[in-house]
């Protein structure tokens, strides 16, 4: 007459319950989307870069990702101009796979770089759809704080990206501590770009 007992310990549903394989998903897909950096500087290996660098490593330290490229124009120069530049062209797709972005330019004219500006009118409307994006300009006087967000954010939006938070303005005198600054940045606002990316809505379909 045990029978009943036996049946109620089987631990084959408790197994089951426990097994960690959908969670794993879950977490892989949320917490690895593909982050790059785009420097618009025409100088090589500029504090630009680095500004850039710095940030996507950080916003990729938050959300547990090692998945990051990084697109520096400075050696493309006015190849950026050419259609058929097969090098150029890969780098157009590698920031259209990305899924959080962040953007790096000068600043000029109280705006961002014209290298810049030519390689993204590679791009067509909505090609960042998808995309999370961080305007990030450098700049020598704060009278040009307000470029970030009146001229580059609205760039950004035209090609179908998010930008859900506000644009960085660092000023050269700050760059040296930009680490620390990006840190905090990074822990307060990551989750928001991960949000308003693709990699959140695929995360969603997997549950």
């Amino acid at each position: 007459m045990s029978t009943v007992p036996e049946a109620r310990t089987d631990s084959t549903v408790p197994e089951a319950r426990t097994d960690s394989t959908v969670p794993e998903a879950r977490m892989s897909t949320v917490l690895a989307p593909r982050i790059a950096s785009l420097v618009g500087n025409p100088r090589p290996q500029s504090r630009t870069h680095g500004l850039a660098r710095t940030l996507a490593e950080q916003i990729a330290r938050v959300l547990g990702s090692t998945d990051i490229a990084d697109v520096d124009l400075a050696p493309f120069g006015p190849r950026v101009l050419d259609p058929a530049d097969e090098a150029v062209t890969a780098a157009v797709g590698e920031i259209i796979a990305a899924d959080l972005l962040v953007v790096a330019s000068p600043t000029y004219k109280a705006a961002y770089s014209g290298l810049l500006k030519s390689f993204l009118d590679r791009f067509g409307n909505g090609s960042l759809a998808g995309t999370a994006a961080v305007p990030v300009l450098l700049g020598g006087m704060p009278d040009h704080r307000l470029a970030v967000d009146v001229h580059f954010t609205p760039l950004l939006l035209e090609l179908g990206a998010a930008v859900p938070t506000r644009g960085l303005f660092v000023l050269e005198a700050d760059v040296a501590d930009f680490g620390t600054a990006a840190s905090a940045w990074a822990d307060a606002h990551a989750p928001a770009l991960l949000a308003a990316s693709r990699a959140q809505p695929q995360a969603l379909a997997t549950t």
